[in-house]
């Protein structure tokens, strides 16, 4: 990044990635701790993506691993148009009012295109996790073809 001058990323991560700001989760507890069991490589790979951002990406780099859980949702067209207006997004800490477990994978693509346009700064150098907003009603489209 440093070669080609990226100033700024958007990084996944899972919530295997622990920060600053999380509370007590049973349910994240659980869910990490299989992982963990199952495919210990792939926990451990995580690990390794939140700490390189941590340790190595330095003031040069304005960085942000958002964190995930599920994303279920289809690959087909139709929907991605129907997953993407699939209620509010949260995005804040493990534990925090409204998190949940999961995110469609076509709302999830909508909130990087709209943290991609607006830089979602007050998430630099952080780690948010990005989920349906608990208990949130399906968006209707702004604009329909």
């Amino acid at each position: 990044m440093r070669t080609h001058g990226v100033r700024r990323i958007f990084a996944m991560g899972t919530l295997s990635i622990p920060a600053e700001g999380d509370s007590f989760s049973l349910a994240r507890l659980m869910m990490v701790g299989l992982v963990r069991v199952v495919v210990s490589r792939a926990y451990t790979t995580v690990l390794g993506i939140g700490e390189v951002f941590t340790k190595e990406a330095g003031e040069d780099i304005d960085w942000t691993v958002y964190r995930i859980a599920g994303i279920p949702g289809g690959s087909d067209e139709a929907s991605w148009k129907a997953d993407r207006e699939d209620g509010e997004v949260f995005e804040g800490y493990v534990g925090g009012p409204g998190w949940s477990l999961s995110q469609k994978r076509g709302a999830l693509a909508r909130w990087l295109v709209d943290a991609a346009e607006d830089g979602k700064e007050k998430w630099i150098g952080k780690m948010p996790i990005v989920s349906r907003y608990a208990g949130s009603e399906r968006r209707e489209a702004l604009l329909t073809f």
